[in-house]
C-alpha cells in the first residue's frame, strides 16, 4: 500500500491514492488540480523516504471536488450569579479534495 504524510495550511495528513478528504479552505475552483510538494514521509510498497524534514522530488497531485461549509457549532459562555449568557455559532469552511497520484522523481529514489 502506497500513502504519504503531507502538510497542507500547516495540518499533517495521511493520504493514499483515490482517498477523498475535507480539508480546511483551499483557493481554486470545484475541478481545478492541485499539487502539494510538502512531503514529510512516503511510503511505497517496499520503500520508506523519511524527509529531513522533506522528502526531495516528492509531490501529490489533487483535485478539488467541492467547496463547503461544515456543520454549525454551538459556542456558549455564560458568568455564574450575574445572568450574563451568550451563544455564538460557527462554520468552518472547507474543501473537499481526491488525490489523484502519489509521485517521487528518479533522481530522489536513490
Amino acid at each position: 500500500m502506497k500513502y504519504a504524510v503531507i502538510e497542507i495550511n500547516n495540518r499533517q495528513h495521511k493520504v493514499t491514492e483515490g482517498e477523498e478528504l475535507a480539508v480546511d479552505k483551499l483557493e481554486g475552483k470545484k475541478g481545478e488540480k492541485l499539487t502539494f510538494d510538502k512531503v514529510l514521509l512516503l511510503i511505497d510498497e517496499k520503500k520508506r523516504f523519511i524527509g529531513q524534514p522533506l522528502v526531495k522530488g516528492a509531490k501529490v497531485t489533487a483535485e478539488i471536488i467541492e467547496q463547503f461549509k461544515d456543520k454549525k457549532i454551538r459556542v456558549a459562555t455564560y458568568k455564574a450569579k450575574s445572568r450574563y449568557r451568550k451563544v455564538k455559532g460557527h462554520r468552518s469552511q472547507l474543501t473537499k479534495i481526491k488525490i489523484n497520484k502519489i509521485s517521487l522523481s528518479k533522481s530522489s529514489s536513490k
